[in-house]
Order: structure tokens, then sequence, then C-alpha cells
């Protein structure tokens, strides 16, 4: 018994070693989240933020991200059906807590193709050519994988290069079919280290998140302090002026003061 006590002993240590290298590597990618857009995931609440967001794309973008020309009750209706449950829906906020870019990965319902996912994304044309699309491609990728996908797939226009070349890029393979082509890509299956790094991206995000809806509302609170404060300081002038202009009688002699 007592000979294999050191054996456990070693077992437990080299565990531990190999987790805590995992850990340091999680942190130093950490140390560079600043230089990058976070990532938050999207629930119910977000859904009138979604909404937004895909309204505001004109016509052109709206045939890109969807295959057809989307007319606003069609954006509405996808966005109420959206299975939050099951779907995993990404986002990046900007300053003023706008979603700027949306991912939406859609797992496979019960099927032969239960180890399938789609991949669709939308960027604001102003902040395009920022990795934003390609950003989120690849945070799609890991949760994909962790949720024992092992194959993500994009259908898109054949026009739609800048999403074809996203895939392309991370070794998807494209298959054409007129105006329309099938982007494949092969995921590794899930492991230890894929689901720490979906752990410190997911505490991230939303710790980002919470800062700045807490940023924004001290803002809120402090516009609307000034704001009284500003009507304070009129109604003291607007008071202060009425005062001086009224005539004052001397009630002894009857004559103005």
């Amino acid at each position: 018994m007592n000979l294999k006590a050191p054996k456990m002993q070693t077992i437990s240590m080299n565990q531990g070693l190999k987790t805590w290298s995992l850990v340091k590597t999680q942190l130093k990618k950490a140390a560079h989240f600043e230089q990058r857009k976070v990532i938050c995931n999207l629930h119910r609440e977000h859904m009138m933020q979604i909404e937004s967001h895909l309204l505001s794309l004109n016509e052109q973008d709206r045939y890109l991200r969807f295959g057809y020309p989307a007319r606003d009750a069609h954006i509405q209706s996808y966005v109420e059906n959206i299975d939050f449950s099951r779907d995993k829906i990404l986002g990046i906020f900007d300053a003023e807590m706008s979603l700027v870019a949306v991912a939406h990965l859609a797992l496979a319902r019960p099927s032969k193709f239960t180890r399938c996912a789609e991949f669709g994304v939308s960027v604001l044309p102003g902040l395009r050519g920022q990795g934003m699309g390609a950003l989120l491609f690849e945070h799609s990728s890991m949760l994909a994988r962790n949720e024992g996908v092992s194959m993500l797939f994009i259908h898109a226009l054949s026009e739609n290069v800048p999403m074809l070349k996203i895939a392309k890029s991370h070794g998807a393979k494209l298959e054409r079919y007129g105006g329309e082509t099938d982007a494949f890509l092969h995921l590794p299956p899930r492991s230890w280290a894929s689901r720490l790094h979906e752990w410190f991206l997911t505490f991230y995000g939303q710790t980002d998140l919470e800062i700045k809806m807490q940023v924004r509302q001290f803002w809120q609170l402090l516009s609307q302090i000034q704001e009284i404060r500003q009507g304070v300081r009129d109604g003291r002038q607007v008071a202060s002026a009425w005062n001086t202009s009224v005539v004052k009688i001397d009630p002894l002699s009857g004559l103005e003061k």
C-alpha cells in the first residue's frame, strides 16, 4: 500500500501542473483582451437590441445576411423565433451599448445532422474591416466544438465575398452552386483546454458588459443631475430678474422706492 502512495501523488501533481499551465495560457490571452473587441453572449433580454441592429442594415446588407431581400417584418419574425435555449447568439457592443456586430450559431435540431451547426453574422457598415466577423467566427467555432459539433457550415450567396473569405481563411472547404456557396469546416473534438478557454471568454465578456452598463447608467444619472442643477439655476435667474423688475411702493408715502 505504501509503495502505491507516491505514484498517486505524482499523478495528482502532474494533473495540477497541467491545469496550472492551461490557466496561465488563458491569463496571457486575457492580458490582450483590451486590444480586441469583447464578445458577449446575448440572451432573450437583448432581443430589442438584436432587432434594432438588424433593422439598421440596408437592403443590400440584409440580402447578403439572409440570402433574400428581408423586410422589416421578416427580421422581426426572425428575432422572435430565435431559440435562445439552444442556439448561441453573440454580440459586440460599442461604448454606447449599441450592438455593432451580431452572430448566430444555430445548432442542428434532433436529427441525423445533430453534430452540425450553421453560422451567420452581420457587422454595421462603418465598422467593417476591423476583424469582427473573423473574431465572431472563431468564437462560434469554439462554442460549437464544445457543444460536440464536428461540422460548422455557412450557407452564403457567392457574392458575399467577405463571409466566404473568413471561412476559407480558417480552413473551410467551399462548394459553389451557381449563385450560392456552402462552406464546411471540420472541428476537432472538445478538450479541457477548449472548455477552459470558453469559460475565460464568457466570464470576461459578461464582466465587460456589466461594467459598460454601469458606466452608462452613471453618465445618465450625472446628466440628469446636471439638468436638474441647470434648471434650478435658470429658475433662480428668472426669479431674480422678476424681483428686480417689480415696482416697489413705499407704504407710508405711496411713492415708488
